[in-house]
């Protein structure tokens, strides 16, 4: 398909990180971009506010008469469900349709790509990595995963001699990709209803390896957690490899570390986000940076300037010596990297931590996991889980990952998302940590000004 040609596009599904950032890319080209979503959000008012058309009415008569034109493209994400009434007769009707993923090879196919992969911190390292293209000066437009904090968007827009893409494992996404230049930043099981084994999402991410192509041909692999590869370029936060980084200090509450290439060592470098988490995808960043020759003080200047992603450790509130923490953390791993780093950054301080559960089947399959996680927290507020694109799962529910986690009942209790204010009111705490992928992040300004009006 020649998307030159493609006049129209209408996306089912627009409101999700992934399918907006690409109908943000094609309204830049001065094409007719409508959507459909369930919810009105903060993205998709933004989308509205950007001048993209968008409807919350799952109705076929509400369609624009040129969907079902040669020059449209239906754009839909894998999340949407069968009984949907637009995709039922778009599916059936429509001339040109395309899985989100597809239509990020489409658009890549030509061009040279980097693609960003891994269980987690993918979208830490493609935000970074963006943004040292973009500082540096390089033509380039970066797809991501999450809101930048620097550009208040889920794309950066700076011309088009690299693409920069996030490589969703989820429904095998990432297999329409085929890069110059790949990361693998982990190789955690998740995604159980695609891969319901270990094995299975190694196979596929071997695949996704075995997919770069000239020029360049290479793939960064983190040393500690991935396999071999005849392409590879390793590297690590824990041993020496291509690429390292060590000698990670804390000083007045900042991170600060060591970053070492091939030929030389970059001192005393300030880690933007903290937890050594996320120094191995800064790491990864960096290695990509210097293996494509970017100048090393424009890339020490991006890495001082870069603010962070959007629900990535992202400080809400800091008075009085109360915090308020918002993090996308939805799976075990994630949950113990995000309050070791809590605990690191605030010592001896109480957390509360309030946690929505994301997709049936990953509760099922990690919730002696999560209990262990979430009993590392001080107070828990466990929510309803956040379904997203499944039905329920019979006997899985938050009522049976509660009973599992081990905390005496006056530290740990259940809530709707609606509740959730009146709860807070009757804790102790010095920290507020909300975690979670689905809606928990419209607990956010609620939060933020419970917080302001109590504290000042």
């Amino acid at each position: 398909m020649n998307l030159n040609q493609i006049d129209y596009f209408y996306f089912i599904g627009i409101g999700g990180m992934g399918m907006s950032s690409l109908a943000r890319y094609f309204h830049s080209m001065g094409k007719i971009v409508y959507g459909h979503d369930k919810n009105r959000t903060l993205l998709t008012t933004k989308l509205e506010e950007e001048g993209i058309s968008i409807n919350y009415h799952d109705s076929v008569e509400i369609l624009p008469k040129w969907v079902l034109s040669k020059r449209c493209l239906i754009v839909y994400t894998p999340a949407i469900t069968n009984y949907h009434k637009q995709w039922l007769f778009l599916k059936k009707n429509g001339k040109n349709i395309k899985k989100r993923s597809q239509v990020l090879a489409l658009i890549t196919e030509n061009e040279i790509c980097i693609a960003i992969g891994g269980t987690h911190g993918k979208t830490t390292t493609c935000t970074l990595l963006g943004h040292i293209l973009y500082h540096s000066g390089i033509s380039m437009t970066a797809f991501l995963g999450g809101i930048s904090e620097n550009y208040q968007s889920n794309i950066i827009l700076n011309g088009r001699k690299i693409f920069l893409v996030e490589a969703d494992e989820f429904d095998h996404s990432f297999l329409y990709l085929s890069p110059n230049i790949a990361c693998i930043t982990s190789l955690d099981q998740d995604h159980v209803d695609t891969y319901p084994k270990k094995e299975t999402l190694k196979k596929a991410y071997v695949a996704f390896s075995n997919r770069i192509k000239k020029p360049y041909k290479k793939i960064f692999l983190c040393k500690e957690e991935s396999f071999l590869s005849k392409n590879a370029i390793y590297y690590s936060v824990i041993e020496k490899a291509n690429y390292y980084s060590n000698h990670l200090f804390i000083k007045k509450n900042k991170w600060y570390f060591d970053f070492h290439t091939p030929t030389e060592t970059w001192k005393y470098l300030p880690l933007p986000i903290p937890g050594i988490h996320n120094l191995k995808n800064v790491t990864a960043a960096l290695a990509i940076s210097d293996y494509l020759k970017i100048n090393k003080e424009k890339v020490k200047k991006a890495l001082f300037l870069f603010k962070g992603i959007k629900r990535r450790y992202t400080i809400h509130y800091n008075k009085k010596k109360i915090y308020y923490i918002d993090d996308y953390a939805h799976h075990p791993t994630e949950i113990n990297a995000l309050i070791h780093t809590v605990r690191e950054c605030f010592p001896n301080k109480k957390i509360l931590g309030i946690f929505q559960p994301h997709l049936f089947s990953r509760t099922k399959f990690f919730e002696e996991n999560f209990a262990k996680s979430l009993e590392k927290l001080d107070i828990l507020i466990l929510l309803d889980i956040y379904p997203s694109r499944e039905l329920s799962i019979n006997g899985i529910n938050s009522d049976s990952l509660f009973k599992k986690i081990k905390m005496s009942s006056k530290n740990k209790e259940r809530s709707t998302i609606s509740k959730v204010l009146e709860k807070i009111e009757k804790k102790h705490f010095d920290i507020i940590l909300t975690m979670g992928a689905g809606d928990i992040d419209t607990l956010i300004i609620p939060i933020k000004k419970w917080l302001y009006k109590r504290y000042g």
